[in-house]
């Protein structure tokens, strides 16, 4: 390690060889002395020593106590002030400048070596602290989300650029006055009340963070819509003496999410109608169907939601149940509206119904599996269904739900070739069929709706409002 230089200002020249003895016999090097104050400053800026020995009392029109707040402003280095007497008003000038030590003449050489490696490492500490500080204040000062420090009882000690625009609230004339007297955050239109601090608050001990339901409201400005968190400030006894908040203006992000969400609604009609239109088309081809599908998709509805899906899937299952017999549209009119028996040819030509359906939807990107829930619909538990005889999870439960729904409302409603069965008879077949046919958990929640929540079919039909 290099000899630390050490600049001496004195005024009595005994004196001064003295101090300088005792630094070279401590192994310093001395850069400089000097007897005045304007000598030194011009000496220190040509030697750039590490430390200064300062006399508080020096001839000249600047005396020890200037020349020591000068040299700390413009070269940053540590002052150490020598002092036998002084008066009381000089004392107190000294104490201002913040010296970083004092040493009473007369002095040993032990006390001059201790004041000086304690006023050199103390100040090389505080440099690396404002260097810290001022890295952090830049990072602070410069990224996208306005920051905002308080103390315990709530009064502003930092605010960034971007704070300040925010809230409309220069730093210089918010420190150290309450933030809530400004500004308050608004959730659920509820005033946060954690700004009015008085000692240890349970709020402020335990972090904050919000994305969107927030808004900062400032005197004389409107709303404005926000994320933000909040980071209480603790020491290892959980004792608060302090807190962050951090603010983003999502002003701009709620105007694209509302556009977005404007986009998406165009976009669901649009789906809608299409759906509405592919079920009028097969309606119209079979008339004694009219309204099948509706109805599936109604019972399905309430079936998926008894059983607890997410509103996602039920909109799978209501979309596809309500254009579930799409495929017929390849299938001769005589065959959809013939009033006996089916042949087996015929029955066959029926049986091609999902795949076909299947091919049309598989090409539209509907939300969900729509294609697939089609094509599954007549599939059964045990093998047994069509088009490609799946069994058990293979098939979709939105599929299984359909398969259930299907059943209930063709068996409860009048055909050419019969008459209604009647509900009872309908829930009979699910029922006897459970587990070998029928998914079990959707036949128990179909069971469910009309045993214990005394479901009505009609009256079902009638409350729930039709996809068109």
């Amino acid at each position: 390690m290099d000899k630390m230089k050490i600049f001496v200002v004195e005024d009595e020249g005994i004196v001064a060889k003295d101090i300088q003895a005792m630094l070279k016999s401590l192994d310093y090097i001395v850069s400089g002395m000097a007897k005045s104050g304007e000598e030194c400053l011009k000496k220190i800026e040509e030697t750039q020593p590490d430390l200064v020995l300062m006399d508080i009392v020096i001839k000249g029109k600047i005396d020890g106590v200037e020349a020591a707040k000068r040299i700390k402003k413009r070269f940053d280095i540590p002052v150490i002030y020598l002092t036998a007497h002084a008066d009381e008003s000089t004392l107190f000038r000294a104490k201002m400048t913040e010296p970083d030590g004092y040493i009473l003449k007369p002095f040993s050489e032990r006390e001059l070596k201790t004041a000086i490696e304690i006023a050199f490492y103390k100040n090389k500490k505080e440099k690396t602290l404002k260097e810290s500080e001022r890295w952090l204040s830049t990072v602070l000062k410069s990224i996208g989300d306005a920051v905002i420090t308080l103390d315990k009882k709530g009064s502003v000690t930092f605010m960034n650029p971007l704070a300040e625009k925010l809230i409309g609230w220069k730093l210089d004339e918010a420190m150290d006055k309450k933030l809530s007297d400004r500004v308050h955050i608004i959730t659920d239109k509820k005033i946060l009340s954690h700004y009015k601090i008085h000692g240890i608050n349970a709020f402020l001990i335990q972090s904050t963070h919000m994305n969107g339901g927030a808004e900062l409201k400032c005197k004389s400005r409107p709303n404005i819509p926000i994320d933000y968190s909040h980071t209480p400030l603790v020491n290892e006894k959980r004792t608060l003496y302090g807190s962050v908040l951090v603010f983003r203006d999502v002003s701009e992000k709620k105007k694209v999410e509302e556009k977005l969400k404007y986009t998406l609604g165009k976009m669901e009609n649009i789906l809608d109608g299409t759906i509405q239109a592919m079920a009028l088309t097969v309606e119209t081809r079979d008339p004694y169907t009219a309204g099948h599908q509706r109805r599936v998709s109604i019972l399905a509805c309430a079936i998926a939601e008894e059983i607890g899906l997410s509103g996602e899937k039920i909109q799978g299952v209501r979309r596809s149940a309500a254009i579930h017999d799409i495929g017929k549209i390849c299938v001769p009119s005589e065959i959809l509206n013939k009033a006996g028996p089916l042949t087996e040819l015929e029955f066959n030509m029926i049986k091609t119904h999902p795949h076909v359906g299947y091919n049309i939807l598989k090409t539209i990107e509907f939300p969900g599996r729509v294609a697939q829930i089609v094509l599954q619909h007549h599939e059964r538990m045990d093998g047994s269904g069509y088009p490609v005889a799946l069994s058990g999870e293979l098939i979709l439960l939105e599929a299984r739900i359909m398969a259930v729904a299907d059943v209930v409302e063709a068996m409860s409603s009048h055909r050419p070739y019969r008459p209604t069965l009647g509900i009872d008879k309908a829930l009979e077949e699910i029922s006897q069929k459970k587990g070998i046919l029928y998914d079990s958990t959707v036949v128990d929640a179909c069971l469910r709706l009309f045993s214990e929540k005394h479901l009505k079919l009609e009256e079902l039909f009638k409350s729930v409002v039709p996809l068109w």
